[in-house]
């Protein structure tokens, strides 16, 4: 039995592995069935070679490329700014009760906002440039860190207290032996979704600030001057940055982890 289920791993494993792109594929052969058979009209759904030849040509000139760069850089800006303040104060919540009472119940509060109701006020204090975009993805990588990393130093079991204070640690080896490692879990979920949230912000904000260069920027352009091949071409990079930036979180979340019980 043992053999068997050791036989059959390598294969599940593979399977596993082929899933994705096997949807994928399904996906591009509904898109070809779509154009050969006349399901949509053509102006609105364009043949992957026009797409690919829209991408040599965007990517010889460069100047897709360096729409992707800018993007990018608002977006791990935003990203570094909202992670790190969401981080420190979702550790002093979690340790702190007093901080904890005064702060938590507005947190929370703020919480219940939709993300995107925040665009207009952030576009009155920091303009709609680089830096209304920026505050605005840090906004977004904010809340999900901060209440990720809040409950889960909060939700630390009471014997890993129990178990500081039996072996006499002092409050900086309690955090830093007892409850961070014990927290990272939930940290990282945050970050994780941080992550993704902050993509989504990027292109919100870059779709509702539009000034250019930016990815959402040339979305909007070729929305405005309908060419279908830039918005296909647009759509699938963006579904790779954020493919590449989930995988990359879960792959770096798995290694610390396993690092961490070593």
């Amino acid at each position: 039995m043992a053999a068997d289920t050791l036989r059959r791993t390598p294969l599940q494993g593979a399977a596993g592995v082929w899933r994705p792109f096997a949807a994928f594929a399904v996906v591009f052969l509904f898109w070809l069935a779509t154009i050969r058979f006349g399901w949509v009209d053509p102006r609105f759904l364009p043949w992957p070679e026009a797409v690919a030849a829209r991408a040599r040509a965007e990517f010889t000139t460069g100047t897709l490329a360096f729409d992707i760069s800018e993007s990018l850089r608002r977006n791990l800006t935003g990203f570094a700014i909202g992670a790190s303040a969401g981080l420190l104060l979702g550790l002093t919540l979690g340790f702190s009760r007093t901080v904890e009472r005064i702060v938590g119940p507005t947190l929370l509060a703020f919480r219940q906002i939709a993300l995107f109701a925040w665009v207009p006020l952030l576009s009155v204090w920091f303009g709609g440039a680089d830096a209304g975009k920026i505050a605005f993805i840090a906004v977004a990588g904010f809340q999900p860190v901060v209440i990720n990393t809040w409950q889960g130093v909060r939700g630390l079991p009471l014997a890993y207290r129990e178990l500081s204070d039996v072996l006499i640690f002092s409050r900086l080896d309690f955090v830093r032996l007892i409850a961070l490692p014990a927290a990272l879990p939930a940290i990282f979920t945050g970050l994780h979704a941080g992550l993704i949230y902050a993509w989504l912000a990027t292109l919100g904000s870059e779709l509702f600030l539009n000034v250019t260069p930016g990815i959402g920027g040339r979305l909007n352009e070729a929305s405005q001057l309908f060419e279908m091949d830039l918005l296909f071409l647009g759509i699938l990079i963006l579904a790779l940055i954020g493919l590449f930036y989930n995988s990359s979180a879960h792959w770096l979340e798995t290694w610390l982890l396993r690092r961490r019980t070593r």
